[in-house]
């Protein structure tokens, strides 16, 4: 007997998430990915129409970087920068057809990428968190110095100006009312040798940072979204040192503003983190990769968190973000290919699938 009721319990509990309209059941539909060259933007333009719009995405995250022709900081220009007309075909398309656009500019880490010093601390070494660790010709990790990329030093008199200046830019040219910070990774943070930050707290050396740029975009008019892997703890829980901090990073989940918006990550299980996200009254959208079972299974459970929520925290589980760390042409011809056994693309088809299964 309690085995058929656990069974009828089950299924009437996936029929009560049935049925729903996707707006009210996942408010965020989103795809995270890198900005397209110049060259393929209108290829780009075309799998906008083609495939997000059918799939019924209505966030994009451009992760542009240094890929644009600022005005206000040319020297920080990367080799391939968008025009500021192939930002208005990007504007455009997405505002027909309601998909919110929303740039990213990886800010405090990922400053560096294997043996390539990024825009910023090239332009402006002194801005290094560590400037006494070196780039090496030939990347390997693990290594000596524990360099996975570098960060900038968020206490430096002059980098807010500097940072907040391009990111003021970039938004205005995709007429955005939220920007992607990144803020993923960030292993060097409060080093023992920074004049600055040397033996500061790490938690409020990263939630200082956060609130920074929250305050400056919400003076804006703007909405602060970050990756969450900093905000949780990761040797205790077992969720290691990418997806979660190892750092003592993780204390600053109650130190930041409650309007952050979280992009939680997990690409090989799917962790139930969005649950801790949501109870510290954090908006959070649940973040996959590569496996789509494992993708099928976190659309399912923010389906179910929202079912199961309580009115007040029930808003706090607001979708999910597909990520893909390929370049945009790249997952373009995944997406012609049509691989479903597994990659970005087969995990986006994934997602947008259990989303339109869930919402009929």
């Amino acid at each position: 007997m309690t085995s058929i009721f656990t069974v009828f319990l089950a299924s009437s509990m996936i029929m009560n998430v049935k049925g729903q309209k996707i707006d009210s059941l996942f408010p965020v539909r989103g795809l995270c990915i890198e900005a397209p060259v110049p060259a393929k933007v209108d290829s780009f333009i075309t799998f906008i129409n083609q495939e997000l719009v059918p799939r019924k995405i209505n966030t994009l995250i451009l992760r542009v970087d240094y890929n644009y022709q600022f005005t206000s900081h040319p020297e920080l220009r990367d080799t391939m920068p968008l025009s500021k007309s192939d930002v208005k075909k990007l504007v455009s398309v997405c505002r027909k057809n309601k998909i919110r656009l929303i740039p990213q500019i990886n800010l405090l880490g990922h400053q560096s990428w294997a043996s390539h010093l990024g825009k910023l601390l090239a332009a402006y070494p002194g801005f290094d968190e560590t400037p006494h660790v070196v780039i090496p010709e030939k990347y390997v990790w693990p290594n000596s110095d524990g360099l996975y990329c570098k960060s900038y030093c968020p206490l430096h008199p002059q980098v807010h100006q500097v940072v907040f200046a391009v990111v003021d830019e970039v938004c205005d040219a995709f007429e955005a009312d939220a920007f992607h910070a990144g803020m993923d990774e960030v292993f060097y943070l409060g080093d023992d040798q920074c004049p600055r930050c040397q033996g500061r707290d790490k938690a409020e050396l990263f939630a200082g940072e956060v609130r920074t740029i929250r305050d400056h975009l919400a003076a804006r008019g703007r909405e602060l979204w970050i990756w969450g892997d900093r905000l949780l703890e990761g040797k205790t829980t077992g969720l290691g040192m990418w997806e979660a901090s190892y750092n003592n990073t993780h204390r600053a989940i109650d130190m930041i503003p409650k309007d952050v918006f979280i992009c939680d990550w997990h690409y090989e299980r799917p962790d139930k983190t969005a649950v801790i996200f949501a109870n510290k009254g954090l908006r959070v959208a649940t973040s996959p990769w590569r496996i789509p079972g494992v993708t099928s299974q976190q659309v399912q459970d923010i389906a179910d968190f929202r079912r199961d929520a309580t009115p007040q925290v029930k808003n706090n589980y607001a979708g999910v973000v597909q990520t893909v760390w390929s370049a945009a042409i790249d997952f373009v011809r995944e997406s012609y290919q049509n691989n479903l056994k597994g990659g970005q693309w087969a995990s986006f088809v994934a997602m947008t699938d259990k989303m339109n299964e869930l919402s009929k």
